[in-house]
């Protein structure tokens, strides 16, 4: 503790941001001044109401959810920050610092339905197997112009050249050049806060991105992707500009993907998915066929929104793999494997996440995934050669269909627990009837004067 608290003083820190992700992904918490928050942390006493896990994505309290689910009386939890995640807010002329919390009860025990202890539960279970999971997610997103309408479309902004992207700018390093002023204040505010980030790249979309991070720990991998979204933000808000992460965001462009690399290592720090002559072992079958098995359950935590799904549909036109197949070197799949060279380099790509996730619950339902298709010998199906683009297996095609498998699986309900599964699907079902009662676009142009 002593540490920390020098090197608040070292930094001149004025205040820290307590923060711990909703189960949408949303940064929730409190504000102090430094004295404030350290006399506070000591006495236990940085509370935060058990109703913010209530909160749907429109951030309406449901209090149509049922009380037995969650606390009757809408008591306190309390905000316990980790430590190991403090860092300065590099956006701020004010020295200011931030923290990841968890949260726990008065007698120390976590909160069963916080997303970040969900997480931790999952990599507790590898642990006590002896096994270490690794993951890289690649994030994407979109620049847009602001948008201070929501009835109005998103519109691509122009760059540094003055022109708005016209065509396909894939891979294009002048593309990404173009918002080089936005992308190294990016990359100045991830350093400051040793969000390991390695490339950028340009994407299909007008002003479309794409941030790959370093391989590592699945809970600090978690924390880097929330902290991220919100630097991002920030980068482009001082550009006057949106950065959104929505899975669709404009009807004609590709929707954003978070794919997650996922390997796993055994007690002697060596590749559990491949020998010394690089052939895949039968564990790493065995977690392809925990994904395929357990996806379909798991589709509200790839795909957590409506919105999510917009993206998943359009698989015909933009080549988002809406399957569960898997495939050497093949990005039509649902689960991609890399090229390698050495073992702990045999991996799979999960490609159906969208970068709308809470980063927390999806990498925890992949990992759980993998992890229970190794304790049950779960063997895949065959190897797909061709493209899959075109290949459909029963995979839920919108959000009430995927709340279903999900609200029904033992498995999920035992290990991430009934109460959190429970109250996961009341929030989903009430943004669904939120969404419901919206009269778009769409229904004024087609039905208005028509019907």
């Amino acid at each position: 503790m002593k540490k920390y608290i020098d090197w608040l003083k070292k930094n001149k820190i004025t205040e820290v941001e307590c923060m711990i992700p909703d189960n949408s992904g949303i940064p929730r918490g409190k504000i102090l001044p430094t004295e404030k928050f350290l006399n506070t942390i000591s006495n236990n006493g940085l509370r935060l109401p058990l109703g913010l896990f209530k909160m749907s994505i429109s951030r309406s309290v449901s209090y149509s959810i049922d009380d037995n689910i969650l606390n009757p009386t809408d008591g306190d939890f309390i905000l316990k920050p980790d430590f190991s995640t403090l860092r300065i807010v590099p956006w701020y002329n004010e020295p200011t610092a931030q923290v990841i919390c968890d949260a726990i009860d008065s007698k120390g025990k976590e909160i069963s339905v916080c997303s970040r202890g969900i997480l931790k539960k999952i990599l507790k279970l590898y642990k006590s197997k002896g096994l270490k999971p690794i993951v890289a997610p690649e994030i994407e997103f979109y620049l847009v112009k602001k948008n201070n309408d929501p009835d109005s479309p998103l519109e691509s902004p122009a760059g540094l050249s003055g022109r708005v992207e016209k065509g396909n700018q894939s891979y294009g390093i002048d593309a990404v050049n173009d918002f080089d002023h936005i992308i190294e204040d990016v990359y100045e505010f991830c350093e400051k806060q040793f969000l390991e980030v390695e490339t950028i790249n340009h994407e299909e979309g007008p002003a479309q991105m794409e941030i790959n991070f370093k391989h590592g720990n699945p809970l600090d991998l978690a924390d880097q992707v929330f902290l991220f979204k919100r630097t991002l933000r920030q980068a482009a808000l001082k550009h006057n500009l949106f950065a959104t992460f929505m899975a669709k965001p404009m009807e004609n462009a590709p929707g954003n993907s978070m794919h997650i690399h996922q390997s796993i290592l055994n007690k002697k720090d060596k590749s559990l998915f491949a020998n010394d002559n690089l052939k895949p072992s039968k564990y790493f079958y065995y977690y392809l066929g925990g994904l395929q098995k357990y996806t379909k359950s798991f589709m509200p935590l790839f795909a957590p929104n409506i919105n999510s799904f917009k993206r998943l549909m359009g698989y015909f036109e933009e080549g988002t793999p809406f399957n569960l197949n898997w495939g050497f070197e093949n990005r039509t799949c649902g689960f991609r494997i890399p090229s390698y060279s050495n073992p702990k380099q045999v991996r799979v790509e999960n490609r159906l996440c969208g970068s709308d996730v809470n980063p927390y619950l999806a990498l925890s339902a992949t990992l759980l995934a993998g992890l229970l298709g190794i304790e049950n010998k779960l063997e895949p199906t065959t190897e797909t050669k061709k493209n899959a683009y075109n290949v459909h297996l029963s995979l839920p095609e919108n959000l009430n269909s995927s709340l279903d498998l999900f609200s029904r699986s033992n498995e999920i309900k035992e290990i991430f627990g009934e109460t959190f599964v429970d109250l996961f699907c009341e929030i989903k079902a009430l943004e669904v009837n939120e969404y419901n009662k919206i009269i778009t676009a769409w229904e004024r142009e087609y039905l208005l004067i028509n019907v």
